[in-house]
């Protein structure tokens, strides 16, 4: 019991808070270049979803088995779940990484990349939205709303251009994107919820196993499939497995001792840490610090504090 308290102090410090959580988005925005490289080093056509989805199960199976065995090195015991705790895995395995992850490859073949990434910067607002309205989990406050809108304004700032942005919304791009993004968005809130009885780095790494297994059979039925292997494809393949592993493990123990709006808000941080570390590991430093991307990272800052000042629970 005592150690759960010291826990619930660190990990409740905003200083923590932040620092774990950009861990988490770095990590995440690191993965968007490296699933491109990913896809190049297997020879994963840009078209192929089936492919893509494959790669996709391969990368979650892995990050399931690395997160259940790290997670049993630090606990010191081999992490397995109760015969109670299944139903929940399954919940949050579809959310989080079938329905997710299926909706998110279609919806990216399909819509622009500045589109896709404006829309994945609403989950944050959704999670938020949702926690405070349909589940009750925290009270919604002006606060939290305006440093929402503060960062939305910064992910679409960092990733609009006007020759790209149009008004058309397509089912099968513009609209998987949103279930996509909608199904992360209800993840955290149940993450959070099963986190209060369960532990965050077991749910996550038996969802990940079970939902990479069930990505893997998708993209096989679609006709997917991965021949072209090298040892640099191979290393890549761990370190997105680890991102997941390391990031998404954090971000559920963050959760579990912390409101969801105090954690989701960072996930502003995520697509403009894709835009800057994708023109970094590509190659193109003068549009990672082009003026944009450095005030859509001062608005996306501001949004963050705003709702988590203290005073943001009450306003």
């Amino acid at each position: 019991m005592k150690n759960n308290i010291n826990k619930k102090e660190i990990l409740t410090k905003g200083w923590v808070v932040a620092f774990l959580a950009f861990i988490c988005c770095a990590l995440w925005g690191s993965a968007i270049p490296m699933i491109k490289i990913g896809y190049e080093l297997f020879g994963i056509a840009n078209s192929n979803i089936g492919s893509q989805i494959v790669f996709a199960g391969l990368r979650f199976t892995l990050a399931g088995i690395l997160t259940i065995m790290i997670g049993s090195i630090v606990q010191k015991q081999f992490l397995v779940p109760k015969k109670e705790e299944y139903g929940n895995i399954l919940k949050l395995c579809m959310l989080q990484t079938v329905i997710q992850y299926f909706f998110f490859y279609v919806g990216v073949a399909h819509t622009t990349g500045v589109k896709g990434s404006i829309i994945t910067g609403t989950n944050t607002l959704i999670a938020i939205l949702a926690a405070s309205l349909i589940y009750h989990q925290e009270k919604l406050t002006k606060a939290k709303l305006i440093g929402c809108f503060i960062g939305f304004f910064g992910v679409f700032l960092a990733n609009v251009n006007g020759s790209s942005m149009d008004m058309s919304f397509a089912l099968n791009g513009e609209g998987c994107m949103f279930v996509s993004v909608t199904s992360y968005a209800f993840s955290s809130i149940y993450l959070k919820k099963y986190s209060n009885q369960s532990n965050p780095v077991m749910l996550s790494g038996y969802q990940f196993t079970v939902g990479g297994m069930i990505l893997l059979g998708i993209g096989l039925l679609m006709g997917g499939s991965i021949s072209h292997f090298t040892v640099a494809g191979v290393l890549i393949l761990i370190y997105l497995a680890f991102v997941s592993a390391i990031a998404y493990s954090l971000w559920g123990i963050l959760l579990k001792y912390n409101p969801v709006s105090k954690v989701t808000i960072y996930g502003f941080m995520n697509p403009v840490m894709g835009v800057l570390l994708s023109a970094i590991i590509l190659g193109e430093i003068q549009q990672a610090f082009h003026l944009k991307n450095m005030v859509a990272l001062i608005l996306v800052a501001i949004g963050i504090y705003v709702v988590n000042r203290k005073k943001a629970e009450n306003i």
